[in-house]
């Protein structure tokens, strides 16, 4: 172990973002421990790292108290799409509220530093458009969504009480949406529902009219914003948003898949889902100031590499399939 490496818990390691933040840790030169519960993450994520001698694996739920020694805490743990959180709803609740009180106390036991992924869900459907850090937001506190909504929002409130009250080493990162490799192929974000229907030569379905706008951040410039948050000064608290502010309708993402796939699929429309925000654009100016980050991944980059991860994962699928007795 060099003088400069570090031992990093990761909860929510096996999935999406975790599985991707691990494998820079790891290339860092850092021991990492992956802890994750397996609801949405997936082994098939970490699979390729379960041969470093610095990476450990283990099942645990982070509603319930974690005794480990470690430096640093990546809190990612959490359902992130709707028809994952929206399953067991009081679960998504108590894992972002729960969740957030364990790993706070695990690293004040520690002194360690915390990071919390925080989203940009804290905004709900704002009325203030780019998003600033300041915007307090525009959030039903009652809804479909509001298990994942307001779970968030307790969980920075709790960040921020545990800074005052105990001193605590604390980072809050408002991630926008983000997609790549690795993305779960039913986790009902438009990124994967797109790729997934053109491969498959199924209608692309887009909510309402496709007019609401996004803003879509490639993983390993997320991750790569992440790590440079954790390795801020500790007078830097965030919270701070990490997305691309390239802003882009539902409808022009649809019709850009379509292209780079070279799908011969046709849009339908489906009734808009039950307080769906109208816009999403991160302002970042905080992140370029304060962490000198930008997404460097245009768009059509982006998407190639992940319309080429889909196009291999359903090869696989297929001839696994096609396997069985």
């Amino acid at each position: 172990m060099s003088i400069n490496s570090k031992r990093v818990l990761v909860t929510g390691g096996a999935g999406f973002l975790g599985s991707h933040l691990c494998e820079r840790l790891l290339g860092e030169g850092h021991d990492v421990l992956c802890v994750d519960n397996f609801f949405t993450g997936r082994r098939s994520n970490v699979a390729h790292l379960i041969g470093n001698p610095r990476f450990e694996v283990m099942r645990h739920d982070v509603t319930f108290p974690l005794y480990v020694e470690v430096d640093e805490i990546y809190n990612l743990a959490c359902p992130a799409s709707p028809i994952h959180y929206q399953h067991d709803p009081v679960q998504t609740t108590k894992t972002s509220v729960h969740g957030a009180i364990n790993m706070l106390g695990l690293a004040k036991r520690l002194r360690a530093k915390i990071l919390q992924a925080s989203t940009s869900e804290v905004y709900g459907d704002p009325v203030v458009h780019p998003q600033t850090e300041d915007y307090w937001g525009n959030v039903n506190p009652i809804g479909f969504r509001s298990c994942y909504d307001e779970g968030k929002r307790c969980a920075e409130t709790l960040f921020f009480d545990y800074r005052r009250q105990h001193d605590m080493r604390i980072k809050v990162a408002r991630i926008f949406n983000t997609y790549g490799p690795r993305m779960h192929p039913k986790d009902g974000r438009v990124v994967s529902n797109f790729i997934m229907q053109a491969l498959a030569g199924e209608p692309i379905t887009i909510y309402g009219e496709g007019t609401q706008t996004r803003s879509f951040c490639f993983v390993s410039d997320l991750i790569d914003g992440l790590v440079r948050l954790m390795n801020t000064g500790d007078e830097v608290t965030g919270p701070i948003n990490i997305g691309n502010p390239v802003e882009m309708t539902i409808r022009e993402l649809a019709e850009a898949v379509i292209r780079l796939t070279g799908s011969k699929s046709e849009l339908i429309n489906a009734p808009l889902p039950h307080d769906d925000p109208v816009q999403r654009q991160p302002d970042i100016s905080r992140a370029r100031d304060t962490l000198g980050w930008s997404p460097e991944v245009d768009l059509q980059t982006g998407l190639r590499a992940t319309i080429a991860y889909f196009r291999d994962l359903r090869e696989t699928m297929s001839t696994e399939g096609s396997h069985r007795p």
